[in-house]
């Protein structure tokens, strides 16, 4: 299946640089990359993420009808609690990554760009007799990033995810379009000007990958692939509840997290930084031991130029690498940080 992106209008702001790969749509930064990092890490700015598909599932069943099919416990979400959640083949590998929340009607969530169709599609297959209905509600809302600390006032009627790290905004996607685009035929809304001034200016896509990695939060696509389970990111932790009732894939969750352990897992790499290149995504890792011709233990799965950090990555290596040795990522040497336990 085809996937369908969409295109900011904030790249229209003078700076913009256009992501490429999986944020293709949007601005990877807008001049200075490790200012826009220092912004975000003090609370100011916001994150343009309006390529992300955006569903939402309305009727009364459907939380007790997504309590089924997902991997996270949200039969009682309270409204406005925000979790994540997995969509996992019946082999338990992962399809989906979802970042929900309720907001009382509505279970709203944000997906990887282009991702929606082929979730929407599941979702539908899977509707029976129960009361919902999904919709792509993407063409509508765009979702904008603020960070943790951001003072901004988000109007009532925007639905919002908050996390540890910040907060994900359902802003109306013509609000975008006059902030980006302003004319007297497009004005904003009271509220609408009130939170563009308060979020201050935008920062580009590039700075909040580098706190995602900094943090040790996988990305489907980037750290996945057709074979990951959830136990090798960690994300066992955030969007699977080992007590619930069965879903799709659960007995290889229950069976690996009961019984055995995951074939590979997520590391944390702080990278040589007098090297000038970042290892990219696929590149493989070796044991330093085993000198850059050795035999693959892994691959970079993320990498990033941190503003505190210097050159850091994420990587997926097998299970049983030694926690203590020094690595190689495509040829520059990496000390590695567990993420997850081997």
């Amino acid at each position: 299946m085809q996937r369908q992106t969409t295109t900011s209008p904030l790249l229209s702001l003078p700076g913009a640089v256009p992501a490429e790969g999986p944020d293709e749509g949007v601005a990877a930064h807008y001049g200075d990359l490790f200012r826009e990092q220092r912004a975000l890490a003090d609370g100011k700015g916001f994150v343009d993420l309006s390529h992300r598909g955006v569903v939402a599932v309305t009727g009364q069943d459907r939380l007790a009808w997504l309590h089924l099919l997902l991997t996270q416990h949200v039969s009682d979400l309270p409204p406005g609690r925000a979790t994540e959640a997995l969509v996992l083949s019946a082999h338990g590998h992962i399809e989906h990554a979802l970042y929900l929340v309720d907001d009382g009607t509505a279970t709203w969530m944000h997906v990887e760009p282009g991702t929606q169709a082929e979730l929407i599609a599941y979702l539908e297959s899977m509707k029976f007799f129960y009361q919902v209905d999904v919709s792509d509600r993407t063409g509508e809302y765009a979702v904008v990033h603020l960070p943790a600390g951001s003072i901004a006032a988000v109007p009532g009627d925007w639905p919002v995810r908050e996390v540890p790290y910040g907060r994900d905004v359902f802003v109306p996607r013509g609000e975008l379009e006059a902030y980006a685009r302003p004319s007297p035929a497009t004005a904003l809304s009271e509220s609408s000007a009130r939170f563009f001034s308060e979020v201050g200016t935008p920062v580009g896509v590039l700075a909040l990958e580098a706190l995602r990695i900094e943090g040790h939060r996988p990305r489907l696509g980037l750290e996945t692939d057709h074979r990951t389970i959830p136990h090798e990111l960690g994300w066992l932790d955030t969007a699977v509840h080992l007590d619930k009732g069965c879903y799709r894939g659960q007995e290889t969750v229950a069976r690996v997290h009961n019984l055995g352990r995951p074939p590979r897992r997520l590391v944390f790499l702080h990278l040589d930084g007098s090297e000038v290149k970042l290892p990219g995504h696929g590149a493989p890792v070796r044991l330093a031991a085993d000198g850059p011709d050795g035999r693959p233990v892994g691959t970079v799965t993320s990498s990033a130029r941190h503003w505190e950090l210097g050159p850091i990555a994420l990587a997926v290596i097998k299970r049983n690498t030694p926690v203590d040795a020094v690595l190689l990522a495509d040829g520059t040497a990496a000390n590695q940080e567990t993420v997850v336990e081997p």
